[in-house]
C-alpha cells in the first residue's frame, strides 16, 4: 500500500480544465506537471547514486587502504542507497508543498 502511494498507483484523482476558461491561462507548468514520471525518478536515482558511489569508492579507499575492500564497501552502498533514494525521491513528488 505504501509502495503503491509512492509509486502514484493509487492516484485517481484527476483534475480537468478547460483550455478557454481563465483557470488555464493562470496555470503554471509547474502546477501542470507536478509530479514527476518514475522514469525520470529512476534516471535521477541512477545518476546520483554513481557520483556517490564513486565518492564513497574514493573515500574507502583513502581511509582504508585497500582497493579490494573499498570496492565491496562502494557496491553494497550503491545497491542500497539507490533503492532509499528512489522511493524517497517518489515519496516527496507526491509532496504540494513548494510546488
Amino acid at each position: 500500500m505504501i509502495i503503491d502511494a509512492i509509486l502514484n498507483k493509487n492516484n485517481k484523482e484527476t483534475k480537468v480544465i478547460d483550455i478557454n476558461s481563465a483557470e488555464a491561462e493562470n496555470l503554471s507548468i509547474s502546477e501542470a506537471q507536478s509530479s514527476e514520471k518514475v522514469k525520470r525518478s529512476l534516471a535521477k536515482t541512477i545518476s546520483w547514486r554513481v557520483i556517490g558511489t564513486l565518492d564513497t569508492l574514493a573515500l574507502s579507499w583513502i581511509i582504508i587502504g585497500e582497493v579490494e575492500t573499498a570496492a565491496a564497501i562502494a557496491s553494497v552502498e550503491f545497491v542500497s542507497k539507490m533503492i532509499l533514494y528512489f522511493f524517497h525521491e517518489r515519496a516527496w513528488s507526491n509532496i504540494k508543498w513548494g510546488k
